[in-house]
């Protein structure tokens, strides 16, 4: 899996977050395993 420009990804063990600045071939490893790309928010409607 290519890390993807501007996304986010979290650790499932500590916790970690990073944002992907630069993008590539590869994953973010963090305690040994890939980390999870994290859902974006959505953003509250401003009736």
């Amino acid at each position: 899996m290519a890390n993807e420009l501007g996304k986010r990804y979290r650790c499932q063990s500590c916790g970690t977050e990073v944002l992907c600045t630069k993008a590539g071939n590869g994953s973010a490893i963090c305690c040994d395993q890939a980390m999870e790309p994290v859902e974006p928010r959505p953003i509250p409607s401003s009736d």
